[in-house]
């Protein structure tokens, strides 16, 4: 896992490696660690109905990736927070998960939290996520696909 400390000391932040998005159906926990490799979305028996649904994957062969890498990932983050004050006043410090889908073009799509801290940390996370730029998407056999992906922010007062 990525950590980088803010010259003021004040607070840390860290991202860790990027995961596969582990809901399915039956929406196992994201810590149970089990990947779907099945399509979210089910096929469907008419082609019009499927050209105007992609197909949502939850691994691929090639998964998305920040511009940059994990480096460049850390980087935009630590450059962008803003800690919230409630969070630092109650020294609140963890993980908060977000989930969004990267489509063939490399556009975020449906950010969300999984599993949040409160007390405005979740929607310092949103907000993050919703200012990254395009990534480059996901490949199965060569094409870009959309793919569903679960990323840990960590904050940490200090």
């Amino acid at each position: 896992m990525l950590r980088y400390l803010l010259s003021a000391g004040l607070l840390a932040v860290a991202a860790g490696p990027v995961r596969a998005q582990t809901a399915s159906i039956i929406a196992p926990s994201v810590a149970d660690g089990g990947v779907q490799t099945a399509p979210a979305s089910s096929p469907s028996s008419s082609s019009a109905a499927s050209a105007a649904t992609p197909t949502i994957y939850f691994t691929a062969d090639e998964m998305p990736a920040f511009p940059g890498g994990d480096a460049a990932l850390l980087r935009f983050l630590s450059g962008r927070l803003n800690y919230p004050t409630a969070a630092l006043d109650k020294r609140l410090s963890g993980k908060v998960f977000i989930t969004f889908t990267i489509d063939s073009e490399g556009h975020l799509h449906d950010p969300r939290v999984v599993r949040g801290l409160g007390s405005g940390l979740d929607e310092e996370a949103l907000r993050l996520v919703r200012l990254m730029p395009r990534w480059t998407p996901g490949k199965i056999q060569g094409q870009p696909v959309w793919v569903t992906l679960t990323m840990p922010i960590v904050f940490r007062a200090l």
